[in-house]
């Protein structure tokens, strides 16, 4: 049994970004995830916004979080994790004029929260700065503080700097039963693959099953419902059709229908907005399809259903209006992260330092340590980079002009460097590089990548997957 000061169960963005703030203090620390890799639960099927923290109440935990969790990107978090941030604004359009009034409200919200420089622009400013947009949007409010990351590389950068900073990480560990330790002493046994784990304090971000994880470790009775949000990513010819993050006036219930920008430049459309009790249905629909086509087109028309290359949906865990991040004095040493629905992404920075105050609320001693590593080298992206450095890259190591992926120009290098960084599986180079993210789905490069991971993991190819056990890529009928 292996004892931790924090163990963390959900390896996504809130789980990661609790690690890597944590790492920053003498403690042992403990991430566990069910997946075969981090990012492989909700955050796998981000929009990838960095949200301003517009529509959000000004009284809510998650609009304070949001806009803080905003400056932290902008500020921080980008330079110090190497990651591709892209501050492109976003617009919330109206189709009349009637409805001048909301944008008013949702700028007047902002400024409360604390989100600067909003304005309402008119059709003018609109024809100058976003010319796709349809005949029927009349004006928008505009927010220049949002923009755009890979959510994927968002989790893989904090969990690095994480694990270099001494946290533990362990894949492919289910929680299946939390227990009190014995005599009065704080804290839990947490039973995940076969092992035991004590900890003093637990933090639970489990995404979908936070409720459940809670109630395992005696903690509150809430209820995730799931949201299910189809999306459709455009193929990257269309990587200009909008300037910006454009968003139609929201409903109480959701963003409503978007167009996109993403930083690697495929457009998406989406997402909606529908709830669910099943935890596992990310199947798309043709009800869902069409939805999104009429929602988008009505602010950009040009956009074509020939245009899509790829569905899929995601499953926001829904718990109420509002974050649940709270100690449990029901269950002492249970913090609960629950409830992270959009813009958890934007806002996970502040909730990691949010559950770090509870922790030491409630007795975890934080002594900061002297050796702790902020930086984090940002990996290379051919597509990211001039070709005059591609140059350079490939008299240094030719490998980076072994172009695997020619849909996405991802070279052999690129995906040795993902395999060292931690991807075990295809969809982990994937979310790391973007191979096999094109109109081609990996048709002319998932037998290469196979032969890299074979070299570089030292695995029967077999044993290769897509996403972790179960989704073996080759049988072998023999056995």
């Amino acid at each position: 049994m292996s004892d931790y000061d924090v163990l963390i169960i959900g390896a996504g963005i809130t789980g990661a970004a609790i690690a890597r703030e944590l790492s920053k203090f003498k403690l042992k620390i403990l991430l566990l995830d069910k997946e075969a890799e981090p990012a492989f639960g909700v955050s796998k099927s981000n929009s990838g916004i960095i949200h301003a923290g517009t529509q959000n109440p000004p009284g809510s935990l998650k609009g304070r979080l949001c806009v803080e969790g905003n400056r932290l990107m902008r500020e921080e978090m980008a330079k110090d994790l190497g990651l591709h941030f892209i501050q492109c604004g976003q617009l919330i359009v109206i189709f009349d004029l009637k409805d001048l009034p909301e944008l008013e409200k949702i700028r007047l919200e902002g400024e409360t929260l604390g989100v600067e420089d909003l304005r309402i622009v008119d059709r003018l400013w609109l024809n100058a700065h976003e010319p796709g947009l349809g005949p029927e949007v009349q004006a928008a409010l505009y927010v220049p503080s949002a923009g755009i990351i890979s959510p994927y590389r968002f989790v893989y950068a904090l969990v690095e700097n994480a694990v270099r900073n001494g946290v533990e990480l362990k894949t492919s560990h289910k929680v299946t039963a939390i227990k009190r330790l014995k005599g009065g002493e704080p804290g839990f046994e947490v039973t995940a693959a076969r092992q035991v784990f004590r900890t003093r304090f637990l933090v639970n971000a489990a995404g979908l099953f936070a409720d459940e994880v809670s109630a395992l470790a005696g903690g509150a009775d809430f209820k995730i419902t799931p949201r299910k949000g189809e999306e459709y990513l455009l193929d990257k010819k269309r990587e200009h059709i909008a300037n910006h993050i454009i968003f139609p006036l929201p409903t109480p219930d959701s963003k409503g229908i978007l167009i996109i920008r993403t930083s690697d430049g495929n457009p998406m459309i989406g997402p909606t907005a529908h709830a669910t009790e099943d935890k596992g249905d990310l199947s798309t629909t043709d009800e869902g399809l069409a939805e999104v086509l009429a929602g988008a087109r009505r602010m950009m028309p040009t956009i074509s259903k020939s245009d899509i290359i790829a569905y899929f949906s995601g499953l926001r865990p829904v718990c109420g209006h509002d974050f649940i991040i709270r100690h449990e004095d029901k269950a002492p040493g249970l913090v609960n992260v629950a409830g992270i629905q959009s813009p958890g992404l934007t806002a996970a920075p502040a909730i990691a330092n949010h559950a770090r105050d509870i922790l030491a609320d409630n007795g975890l001693e934080l002594i900061p340590r002297k050796d702790f590593h902020r930086n984090r080298e940002k990996p290379v992206h051919l597509l990211q980079i001039p070709l005059s450095k591609t140059r350079e890259l490939i008299k240094k190591e030719p490998a980076y002009g072994d172009i695997v992926c020619r849909c996405e120009m991802v070279s052999a290098q690129e995906i040795r460097d993902a395999i060292k960084r931690g991807a075990r599986t295809l969809d982990g180079v994937k979310f790391r590089t973007r191979a096999q993210s094109g109109r081609c789905h990996g048709g002319f490069c998932t037998t290469r990548i196979v032969k890299i991971m074979q070299e570089e993991l030292g695995l029967p190819v077999e044993e290769i997957t897509k996403r972790g056990p179960g989704s073996e890529l080759i049988m072998d009928e023999r056995k």
